[in-house]
């Protein structure tokens, strides 16, 4: 297959909605940039890209996605910087991890020029929305739906690739509490966890709900063979200081390979500290806890960048954090902000120049 883009055709929008948006209270992922990108794959082929205003799609009431949930998707963001310049962050990273969820729920893949000159074209275009200053964000999702009507059990032969961009400022507030899971798991051995499908997220919101109702913010999943072993702490890697050594999980089929979580692992070795990327038990919790060696937990994602766990819920009980002044959780977001938005070297190759 051609993967060359011969003509991205552009549609602009007749007048822009931006005055209309309060950018200092901002919902997140409800607001939406005047543009999308649609490219739509029919008789064995991904069709020209089309960037076109931001608008509401017609679909079949039989179309797969619906029927039999083939939907993937990526979150990433963009950074403007003092200057007025705007970045992306490993991008790359992105581009293959959504055509490695598509190979596991049998989409075509996405080609990566049509990627990347569609994404920078949009990113121009609404290059206002992006907002300078600490926490303001363009969050951009790219995501894949089944299109093809009809409710026969099997893929779809016809696809939409779209991507949409939503301003946002930071996506946690406050201090955040996880209930350690007891019952439920993310995901399964052979499954597609490792996936951003969007069935994986679905499946999360009941149990959610549950702790919410608890008291707590977010849940740390537990492996689904004997629920001893922590996994991911809601939508986000989950990292582990005990002493002086972080500890994160290792990917697999059950956990996501996320770009945040590999990057803070790079900064971490940089810096001498120890990393052991293992099974973590939830023994091992509890006694560091006991020891007074549980120095930190935190998240790591896209959205949230780096979010602090102050403290956990496990079968009734709760345990505090203590507070670690110079935490690696701190260290670590402003190393990572930093890139981000330009204020620093980035001698990874990290950035990526809109």
């Amino acid at each position: 297959m051609d993967t060359s883009v011969k003509n991205l055709i552009v549609e602009k929008i007749k007048s822009s909605k931006i005055g209309q948006v309060d950018f200092d209270n901002l919902p997140f992922g409800d607001v939406f940039t005047d543009h999308m990108m649609v490219c739509d794959y029919k008789n064995g082929s991904w069709g020209t890209p089309k960037i076109i205003p931001y608008q509401p799609l017609t679909l079949d009431p039989s179309a797969r996605v619906f029927h039999y949930g083939q939907a993937v998707f990526e979150g990433m963001k963009a950074y403007k910087d003092d200057k007025g310049q705007a970045w992306l962050f490993r991008p790359d990273e992105n581009f293959r991890r959504i055509n490695k969820s598509c190979v596991r729920l049998a989409i075509p893949e996405f080609p990566e020029e049509y990627f990347f000159d569609s994404l920078k074209t949009l990113l121009r275009l609404d290059v206002e929305w992006i907002k300078p200053g600490e926490g303001n964000t363009l969050y951009v999702r790219p995501f894949v739906i089944a299109t093809q009507p009809g409710v026969i059990a099997a893929p779809s032969e016809e696809y939409k690739f779209m991507i949409i961009c939503s301003p946002a400022k930071s996506y946690y507030g406050g201090e955040v509490r996880v209930k350690i899971a007891e019952k439920f798991s993310r995901a399964a051995d052979g499954g597609f966890g490792f996936a951003k499908a969007a069935g994986n997220y679905a499946g999360q919101f009941y149990p959610t709900k549950l702790a919410k109702e608890e008291g707590f913010q977010q849940i740390v999943w537990t492996d689904s063979s004997t629920h001893e072993y922590i996994e991911e702490a809601g939508t986000m890697n989950v990292f582990v200081r005990i002493g002086d050594k972080l500890l994160t999980c290792p990917t697999s089929d059950r956990i996501l390979d996320g770009v945040t979580r590999k990057s803070v692992i790079a900064l971490a070795r940089d810096q001498g500290i120890e990393v052991e990327i293992r099974p973590i038990k939830v023994a091992e919790l509890l006694d560091a806890t006991k020891n007074n060696t549980l120095k930190e937990m935190f998240g790591s994602g896209t959205a949230a960048v780096i979010n602090p766990i102050q403290g956990f819920g496990y079968k009734g009980d709760k345990y505090e954090l203590p507070k670690v002044e110079n935490s690696y959780a701190s260290r670590f977001k402003k190393q990572l902000t930093d890139i981000q938005y330009n204020r620093s070297e980035d001698k990874y190759g990290w950035r990526y120049k809109i």
